[in-house]
């Protein structure tokens, strides 16, 4: 890599490694604080957020889809997915070829309430985004598609589409 110390893609030190590994802390903690307070007002946590925004990015996801996505055991995804059907921001709907299963789908009020998290988050990617430039927007999502498991993986490539 030019201009930032001369430091080369395939040999890294340990401290360069650390310094990303720490640089990736501190921005996850950015990127959640955000919405981490609109949470708050909700009694809602992080699995709830992820939950509306993938309903929201795939309107009548099934639960067991939303399962694979997030990656999380089926009792902890019913206890997020129950309190936010009984606020009234999903809806489950029977499915119409399979009535076992459930389709997920945003109320007007889950839509604003996602809307606005994401409203939080894109103001935050897209300073950065301005901030770091073309090319680095460019290496900073191959670098994070290279972190992901191959499933992990193909779901964003689904959802890239």
């Amino acid at each position: 890599m030019d201009g930032h110390g001369g430091e080369k893609l395939l040999f890294l030190t340990d401290e360069q490694l650390r310094q990303g590994i720490e640089a990736m802390f501190f921005a996850y903690r950015g990127f959640t604080s955000d919405p981490d307070r609109i949470l708050d007002d909700y009694a809602y946590g992080r699995a709830h957020h992820r939950a509306l925004h993938f309903i929201n990015r795939s309107p009548g996801t099934t639960v067991n889809n939303l399962l694979s996505i997030l990656g999380v055991t089926k009792q902890s995804l019913n206890r997020v997915l129950r309190t936010l059907i009984e606020d009234g921001l999903v809806e489950a709907r029977v499915g119409d070829r399979d009535r076992r299963e459930r389709h997920l789908h945003l109320t007007a009020t889950g839509r604003a309430l996602e809307a606005k998290l994401s409203d939080a988050q894109q103001t935050r990617m897209r300073q950065a985004y301005r901030t770091a430039g073309p090319e680095a927007v460019a290496g900073f999502r191959r670098v994070l598609e290279a972190m992901m498991d191959p499933e992990i993986r193909r779901h964003y490539a689904g959802l890239a589409e």
